[in-house]
């Protein structure tokens, strides 16, 4: 799972976001109402619309809940307990790899 954010984009829709993290918006929309980090702004529609730093909350829980296995109540305590201490971890792991997907290609280059 990986999500490019737009540098120009302010905005994401739940479709936009279910697709990248290949789940249902119905998981997008449950993973809202249970996690208190996530503050998507809702248009006039009451469509949620989801911010650049509501996306890396997002990867954050997809990564404690389907990667790591952490039951819902255990992300939300563990998020509460050690966010910051949390969010640097996952951004070190989601930049090594970055890293390695970039010396793969080169790799394969040669």
């Amino acid at each position: 799972m990986h999500i490019e954010l737009s540098k120009d984009k302010r905005y994401y829709s739940i479709g936009e976001v279910a697709k990248a993290f290949n789940v249902n918006a119905s998981l997008i929309r449950f993973w809202d109402s249970e996690f208190d980090i996530l503050k998507p702004k809702k248009n006039a529609k009451g469509n949620r619309m989801f911010t650049p730093e509501d996306i890396t909350n997002l990867q954050l829980i997809y990564h404690l809940v389907k990667e790591r296995g952490f039951t819902l109540e255990g992300a939300k305590i563990h998020l509460k307990e050690g966010q910051k201490k949390t969010l640097d971890k996952f951004e070190i792991i989601r930049k090594l790899e970055s890293i390695k997907t970039q010396l793969n290609e080169i790799k394969n280059e040669l």
